[in-house]
């Protein structure tokens, strides 16, 4: 006993060794085959529009971090991956110019002005996507390059039930935002985060579940509205950035929930045809709520001494 020794140290207790560029890494190679499929439906303007997002939200970082005399850690790839994920969910059509400055708005608004990675309330990317949505509407919503080999340049959504065949919906070639379209390459990413362990799936099956129940009672396809816009790629890239969305396993069921009855709100009675991104933003800013309702209590709160 005279030879034990009690080392203290500050928390954390519990280490392993991930880190903020393992995850970002692993999301980038999820999100390969999204790109490919981008790349092969909308050949050179998803090669421009994910370039220049990418660069435009690197550059932005960088110079805040500069101002704010901060070490410069773009190369965590956070601002890399907001950049890229904010291209693959605007149309092929988007000029260069507004591809820059929704990238600028994703960084200096959506991350930088909270303090940076891990304190932002609302993801990055869709800030930046809704600030586009709201500043250039022809831009986002009237202007679709349709994919190669097809004809329309209607989206799936525009069209209605019936009009885009299952088979064209789920591998890619209709028209939508760059990473939006290919079901199949959205899955494929989805199920390497799960197999990597970045992805939770209570938040995207929550998703799909009340995506599939509102369908069904308002008469709907539930395959239609899964398949068609953004929900898959919404549901598997954007609701589960650990940042913005609970911790708790109870709080994600009601996150995702709460995500896919707004999507289908939006999509029946509203009148936007797509919903995703307002339905991921409004339960991001009721996630610290949600975090509150379903911690775990205490051990020993609440529990009465029998005297």
């Amino acid at each position: 006993m005279d030879d034990l020794k009690l080392v203290v140290s500050p928390s954390p207790h519990i280490r392993d060794n991930d880190t903020t560029e393992k995850a970002m890494f692993a999301v980038l190679v999820a999100l390969l085959p999204v790109l490919a499929a981008s790349i092969y439906f909308f050949r050179f303007d998803a090669v421009r529009l994910v370039l220049l997002s990418a660069a435009a939200a690197i550059a932005t970082e960088a110079i805040f971090q500069r101002l704010r005399k901060q070490p410069i850690r773009v190369g965590d790839g956070s601002a890399l991956v907001t950049g890229v994920l904010l291209a693959l969910i605007v149309p092929p059509s988007l000029p260069s110019w507004m591809m820059i400055l929704g990238a600028i708005f994703a960084i200096s608004i959506g991350k930088m002005i909270f303090g940076g990675l891990g304190q932002n309330p609302f993801n990055p990317a869709l800030v930046g996507r809704a600030i586009l949505a709201v500043s250039f509407v022809t831009a986002m919503t009237a202007s679709w390059v349709p994919p190669v080999d097809t004809f329309t340049s209607a989206t799936p959504l525009m069209l209605g039930e019936g009009a885009v065949s299952i088979p064209d919906l789920f591998f890619g070639s209709v028209a939508g935002s760059l990473g939006e379209t290919s079901a199949l390459a959205i899955l494929l990413g989805g199920i390497y985060l799960f197999y990597r362990g970045y992805l939770d799936y209570r938040v995207p099956v929550g998703i799909f579940g009340a995506v599939v129940i509102m369908a069904l009672a308002t008469g709907q396809s539930p395959i239609f509205h899964l398949l068609s816009g953004s929900v898959l790629f919404g549901a598997v890239f954007m609701a589960t950035d650990p940042v913005t969305s609970p911790i708790t396993k109870v709080g994600r069921w009601i996150f995702g929930l709460g995500i896919g009855v707004i999507i289908m709100l939006i999509r029946t009675w509203g009148s936007h045809t797509e919903g995703v991104v307002y339905a991921i933003l409004l339960m991001n800013a009721v996630t610290p709520l949600i975090n509150r309702w379903t911690r775990p209590r205490i051990y020993g709160q609440g529990v009465k001494i029998s005297e």
